[in-house]
């Protein structure tokens, strides 16, 4: 039996669906399509880039949340409006002239989507106690990453087999069930009765605390770095014809595959977060990711090898996203939720935008596997302790923070040097 105001930790699963339904069609589905009607890779890429870089500017509207309405009817105004912007997406004209529109469409599409996820981090702060915040943290990444799949697998079936038009609605569709949820949610507002200028003073009190925490600080400079970023999840389709992938196993391995396995990482890597420290977590599976592309670099090239490196991409994916969640709710505290999980969120944000952007220069230049290469070099490179790659530079007090020890320093450097070892030749 829950406490009365307190929200069960899988209701976040159905509340994020459908941000990450939209997501996966601006990811996946999208520039699956743009590349097979001509576009090149860099100008899917760039597109892409510039769709999900709406995510960086959230903490712009977060204050608009957590001062106004309450979060469930701005959970329902950011449902209705990404929705329709979905759809009108999926009617727009893909033709080369028609890039500069595409781009400002799925730009807008992800600002319509921010609305979704917005009021759900406040709460998750308010109404999920502190030691499920964790597992929340989880279920919430698994309905991002879970719907992504979704969005994008099946987006780019059913766009493969029937139009473009059919996938916009029958995601649009899709987005619209998850309304449900709020039945189950318990609902929370910053402020009430108050003034909005005390309203604003309230939010702007609590903003200046968290910002002069050195938890929120050091969490500030690590989600902005690619360590767990994921950006190659946005040009898996783009780039499959390299292993020789067909239409159907693209659809399969990136979409439902992708979301089942991505979402069960999440979920894992909420438990793990709970239970043995959210910062091993992030880094870890972070490592791991760029193990994945380095073998994936340097393994044939095949059907087989695509699906196995894309769902271990994702599977980890999955962690280093339920990590980061965990990583952000310990840093915000309550108070203006809304509007600092947007912050932070956003910053998580930024390496997602930069390294696509990176990912697809480097494709076109280097070609596939220098693209692999470069994004594990710089992932890499953050989990490196010091000067020289040596374990003894290592400051106590980030080896305290990150919850890893001499041998696994050791570990992430010799991982790193053997990946660069590789691109230098």
């Amino acid at each position: 039996m829950r406490k009365p105001g307190t929200t069960a930790a899988f209701t976040f699963f159905f509340l994020v669906l459908p941000y990450g339904i939209s997501n996966g069609f601006a990811s996946i589905t999208l520039p699956f399509i743009l590349t097979q009607n001509g576009f090149s890779v860099a100008t899917s890429a760039s597109v892409v880039a510039i769709g999900l870089s709406a995510n960086l500017w959230r903490f712009l509207w977060g204050p608009v949340a957590d001062l106004t309405l309450t979060a469930r009817r701005w959970y329902l105004i950011g449902l209705i409006t990404s929705t329709a912007t979905l759809i009108l997406l999926g009617f727009m004209p893909f033709r080369q002239s028609a890039v500069p529109l595409l781009t400002a469409m799925a730009f807008i599409s992800q600002v319509a989507a921010t609305l979704i996820v917005l009021p759900v981090g406040g709460l998750m702060a308010h109404t999920v106690p502190d030691e499920e915040k964790g597992r929340a943290a989880g279920w919430y990444q698994a309905g991002n990453l879970g719907g992504t799949g979704i969005g994008g697998g099946a987006g780019v079936w059913l766009a493969a087999h029937f139009s473009k038009e059919t996938a916009g609605g029958a995601l649009g569709l899709a987005m619209m069930a998850s309304a449900a949820a709020l039945y189950f949610v318990s609902d929370v507002r910053l402020a009430t009765g108050e003034r909005i200028s005390a309203r604003m003073r309230l939010l702007g009190r609590d903003i200046l605390s968290m910002v002069r925490s050195a938890i929120p600080l050091f969490t500030i400079v690590l989600v902005a770095s690619p360590i767990g970023s994921g950006a190659m999840n946005n040009l898996w389709s783009a780039v499959a014809p390299d292993w020789h992938a067909n239409p159907d196993t693209v659809a399969l391995v990136t979409g439902l595959l992708n979301g089942v396995v991505s979402a069960i990482g999440s979920v894992a890597g909420g438990w793990v977060a709970d239970r043995f420290g959210r910062w091993w977590a992030y880094f870890g599976s972070g490592a791991i990711m760029a193990v994945v592309t380095i073998i994936m670099a340097v393994a044939p090239r095949t059907s087989f090898a695509y699906a196995a490196g894309v769902l271990a991409y994702a599977a980890w994916g999955g962690v280093a996203y339920a990590a980061f969640s965990a990583v952000v709710l310990f840093a915000i505290g309550r108070g203006a939720a809304s509007t600092k999980y947007a912050t932070l969120s956003s910053l998580g944000n930024l390496p997602v935008i930069y390294m696509t952007a990176v990912n697809g220069w480097a494709h076109d230049r280097f070609g596939t596997a220098g693209m692999l290469h470069i994004g594990s070099a710089l992932r890499l490179d953050l989990h490196r302790p010091g000067p020289g790659c040596s374990a003894t530079n290592s400051s106590p007090a980030r080896t305290s923070l990150v919850g890893r020890g001499r041998s696994s320093s050791r570990f992430f450097c010799f991982v790193r040097n053997a990946q660069l070892n590789a691109l230098i030749k």
